[in-house]
């Protein structure tokens, strides 16, 4: 006997009104389906929905051809090795070539999925926010073992590293998309990850201070790949092994319309240049109006109700 296609994409939302719940009315439910580049968004496959939100990660494989990973590996290394020779609106990862990973269509598909806000969302504005960038350059010996994170689902609100969910519907909070722009293998040092840790009920146990712990995963990818994980997932940087190749990721973050965890905010300058569309994912951290440009009325203005 066949079951009926699995079909996870409705909305379902707690108003601030009266208590009022349920799925948003048709109108509401239209998320942001080209990026800034006029590139169709890709959503996400069901099984990646339901890896990603069983694991607290999720890994895509070879997103970028080789003319593009070598214009952002050169851009890198100037910002490694050359940072002066760069204005100060570029000194950043979300500038020059890797400007484009920020809203790549299938970050803006995940993101459509665990993290907008479908009633801020349209063909003009994103229902979610960029948080912080960086790149973390590493030759062979550099970095370390840290355990961070977990336990997502009994965090508070505020602390945005939270996960939630419901059947058929996964929220991930503060989130990462790992840009791999050199291969990686299994055993040269990539993030580390506790499978299903976002949603714990219980306690780390000491044994995930062992790096060798059986409870840590990782994985193998080609260049151009995308890690996206929860911040609420247990994960670890580790030593970097390979003598060969430098690993050059960069680590963007996304949150909530409505959310804000970091205090990061790129030049006014380097901002003015991106599409519209793009720059709607700097707004500031608040949802009334937030889908109406990236300023609106500050209502210290209005002291009269």
């Amino acid at each position: 006997m066949s079951e009926d296609p699995v079909e996870n994409s409705e909305p379902f939302i707690f108003d601030n009104n009266w208590g009022h719940w349920g799925n948003l009315p048709p109108h509401d439910r239209k998320l942001t389906t080209t990026n800034a580049d006029g590139e169709l968004v890709v959503p996400l496959t069901e099984e990646q929905k339901f890896t990603f939100d069983t694991n607290g990660w999720l890994m895509i494989p070879g997103l970028l051809v080789e003319d593009e990973l070598e214009e952002m590996r050169e851009f890198c290394y100037r910002l490694v090795n050359d940072l002066e020779s760069l204005p100060y609106a570029m000194r950043t990862p979300i500038a020059g070539p890797l400007e484009r990973l920020v809203d790549h269509p299938v970050v803006v598909g995940f993101c459509n999925e665990f993290l907008a806000y479908p009633a801020l969302a349209n063909e003009d504005h994103y229902g979610f926010r960029f948080e912080t960038s960086f790149l973390l350059h590493r030759s062979k010996g550099m970095g370390r073992f840290s355990p961070h994170n977990g336990n997502g689902l009994w965090r508070l609100p505020g602390n945005s590293h939270i996960y939630r969910a419901i059947p058929g519907k996964g929220y991930s909070g503060l989130t990462r998309a790992v840009w791999e722009l050199n291969p990686v293998q299994e055993e040269d040092g990539g993030t580390l990850f506790v499978n299903g840790s976002h949603k714990a009920a219980y306690k780390l146990p000491e044994s995930i201070k062992d790096r060798s712990s059986s409870l840590w995963n990782t994985y193998s990818c080609p260049a151009g790949s995308v890690i996206f994980f929860s911040e609420a997932t247990t994960h670890s940087a580790q030593e970097w092994q390979n003598s060969e190749i430098d690993r050059i990721p960069i680590f963007n973050q996304y949150n909530s319309i409505g959310s804000r965890f970091h205090w990061w905010e790129p030049p006014m300058e380097l901002l003015e240049t991106m599409p519209l569309k793009r720059r709607s994912l700097f707004r500031h951290a608040y949802s009334e109006r937030a889908n109406t440009g990236m300023e609106t009325k500050n209502l210290f203005e209005r002291p009269i109700g």
